[in-house]
């Protein structure tokens, strides 16, 4: 049991880590993250053992995170992204096409 404390303690240090690097984000890559995490985590140790949480909260952040990351935090024009795609919030704004 030991073992399974000190993994979840790890796991919850990662969290708060990632909550408080993700204030500055454009999007809530780093809030699915954490959620996904959480919520793999417990429903790894609640169906299996301290492998199957550890497991379920890498993929529950990977996936907490991929959906995140297409979710506009601020509602503000962003400009263009790497491939040159303009946020939907510039649309109309001075300076940008309509």
């Amino acid at each position: 049991m030991r073992l399974f404390a000190k993994k979840l303690s790890i796991l919850s240090v990662t969290a708060v880590s990632a909550l408080s690097l993700s204030a500055c984000a454009g999007n809530y890559a780093g809030e699915g993250a954490a959620a996904g995490a959480a919520t793999g985590a417990i429903i790894g140790a609640v169906t299996g053992d301290t492998d199957d949480a550890l497991k379920g909260a890498a993929i529950g952040a990977a996936a907490g995170a991929a959906a995140g990351y297409f979710i506009d935090k601020n509602d503000r024009c962003d400009g263009y992204n790497d491939d040159g795609e303009l946020d939907d919030d510039c649309r109309g704004e001075p300076g940008y096409p309509e």
